[in-house]
């Protein structure tokens, strides 16, 4: 490991074959913990690169505990990392999502540099983690969404959570967790944290031919947050698209807010889903789950955001959250 770290401090790129490299001497336990947050720090201190990124990820597919789904599925998810403490707003959208009719495999994880993650929100709501796959795919055909609460799916990470939490901040595997679905998810709506890491993404799912749609708003959302325009890029290229485009006004960051403690961001959660929540609040979520919804039908998003208003206003979404709760 030395000698990798070694490259790192001289200015270096790893290529992809030494970041695999790296990545399963981490799983296999042979990297001290110092070690592991000297190389969470290198990329706090710099962009990472796309072959470093894909050896990484490849790793944590091939170890990963794969789930068989047969159908076309979609990830709504996000980085996070922007330090914005919103709203859980890729996890609602995931379930506006299913609502409108499209097969959503949420990847998701606890928070580390937010109060609460996906993960956090949807078990203090009852929702029962499992890596069963049976379970995983009746929940997918009953509900059209189910959930993998990424520690359950990658044993090489277990290696890497209690220096991630100690650290507190936004580190690679924030980078990759939209990447390692063990769903392997045939489309993707992505939230990304900068720029930087968007075209690298970009990059990444246009060399494999991906399905997905990449945003980030400018102003440092890992989301459509309203509050900037917000730029996107799809197999198709890139564009900076203003939400006054679809007559929704530019907001303010408190608006935002996602909560100072899980509950506070479960209750705004549920206060969503049953169509309580703020104009701006349902302005974000709609827009959010305008997108995904287009990135899978490939329909107009104007027409797609009139889908999402309506799944909102009537909530079919919430209907469909406590059925998935109640029949786990």
């Amino acid at each position: 490991m030395k000698k990798y770290l070694k490259k790192l401090y001289d200015s270096q790129m790893l290529t992809k074959q030494e970041a695999r490299e790296v990545l399963l001497l981490i799983s296999e336990g042979k990297v001290n913990p110092a070690e592991v947050a000297s190389l969470l720090t290198v990329y706090l201190m710099r962009p990472i690169s796309v072959e470093e990124l894909s050896g990484y990820r490849d790793v944590l597919l091939e170890l990963c505990i794969p789930v068989s789904i047969e159908k076309e599925t979609i990830d709504v998810c996000g980085t996070g990392g922007d330090s914005k403490n919103t709203f859980n707003i890729s996890t609602l959208s995931a379930f506006v999502t299913a609502a409108c009719g499209v097969p959503v495999a949420k990847h998701g994880n606890y928070g580390v540099s937010s109060v609460s993650g996906s993960s956090n929100v949807l078990e203090h709501l009852g929702y029962k983690f499992t890596a069963n796959v049976d379970a995983l795919n009746k929940q997918l055909d009953a509900h059209n969404i189910c959930f993998m609460h990424a520690p359950l799916f990658h044993p090489a990470l277990k290696a890497v959570g209690s220096i991630r939490k100690e650290m507190g901040v936004k580190t690679f595997f924030n980078m990759l967790g939209p990447l390692v679905n063990p769903a392997n998810t045939t489309h993707k709506m992505v939230g990304v944290y900068n720029l930087e890491l968007a075209r690298v993404y970009h990059y990444l799912l246009q060399q494999e031919n991906q399905k997905y749609c990449i945003v980030h708003s400018l102003d440092g959302y890992d989301e459509i947050s309203c509050t900037s325009n917000f730029k996107i890029y799809s197999p198709l290229g890139e564009q900076v698209v203003s939400p006054q485009e679809f007559n929704l006004p530019i907001i303010k960051e408190e608006d935002l807010f996602g909560g100072n403690a899980v509950e506070e961001a479960a209750t705004i959660f549920m206060n969503l889903l049953q169509n309580k929540g703020t104009k701006e609040q349902r302005d974000v979520l709609a827009i959010n789950s305008a997108f995904a919804v287009h990135c899978y039908t490939n329909k107009p998003v104007a027409d797609c955001l009139l889908q999402t208003r309506e799944i909102i206003e009537s909530k079919k979404a919430y209907d469909l959250f406590t059925n998935l709760i109640n029949n786990q």
